[in-house]
């Protein structure tokens, strides 16, 4: 299961992409103004599909712009067929492209098969917008910048964004990263969440939300 985003101007062909997705059991958020994507935490996405010819900001302008912000595979919904165009399309960040009219078959078989590259290659990487996790390594990047975290204070960012949107009581946190052997309490957690906000404030990231009387969680 994937989370995957859908640009295009024809409601016809959304609910299509969208309907035929859903048979694979992806998550499918559809957009018919391609100005609203800019205005989205667009590292939640695993795949994103693009029609090329809409209105406002097309395909090829969308994706230069968000290209630097995702590390996800981005594809082409194109009428285009030339082969100019289609390596232009490619040259600006693309991964692949599906010419319309296609088929069904076709959409679930290019979108699965990105979609298991993608899980082959960044086992060892967790990205989340500007956030991304060297997993192997235990390291927190913000725009390639690494964060010195102690290894508490990452232990918590990787556990609480492998769990994106699910509220976790502090001792639900400790008792995660520590066990039930370790030499503090749950009121560590509180110290470890101040640091973690206060290390991340010079890039003007807060991915930690409070959830007053209960506990803290990764924003979605």
């Amino acid at each position: 299961m994937a989370n995957i985003l859908v640009v295009d101007d024809e409601i016809d062909i959304l609910m299509l992409v969208k309907n035929a997705l859903h048979k694979d059991n992806h998550l499918v958020n559809i957009v018919f103004n391609s100005t609203e994507v800019e205005k989205m935490d667009l590292g939640f996405f695993d795949l994103i599909l693009l029609d090329v010819m809409m209105p406002a900001i097309d395909g090829f302008t969308l994706c230069r712009q968000i290209r630097h912000a995702v590390d996800c595979p981005i594809l082409f919904l194109t009428a285009k067929t030339l082969e100019e165009d289609i390596m232009f399309g490619l040259g600006l960040g693309a991964d692949d492209y599906l010419i319309k009219p296609f088929s069904i078959g076709e959409l679930r078989a290019r979108v699965n098969a990105h979609i298991r590259r993608e899980n082959r290659e960044k086992r060892n990487v967790l990205y989340h917008g500007k956030v991304h996790f060297n997993l192997s390594g235990k390291e927190l990047f913000v725009q390639n910048e690494r964060i010195p975290l102690t290894k508490s204070e990452y232990e918590i960012c990787e556990f609480l964004a492998r769990h994106r949107g699910q509220v976790f009581s502090k001792e639900q946190i400790y008792e995660t990263i520590f066990g039930f052997d370790g030499k503090s309490d749950s009121t560590a957690i509180t110290e470890h969440i101040k640091n973690i906000r206060s290390k991340l404030h010079a890039f003007d990231i807060e991915v930690i939300d409070t959830v007053w009387g209960i506990g803290y969680k990764w924003k979605p």
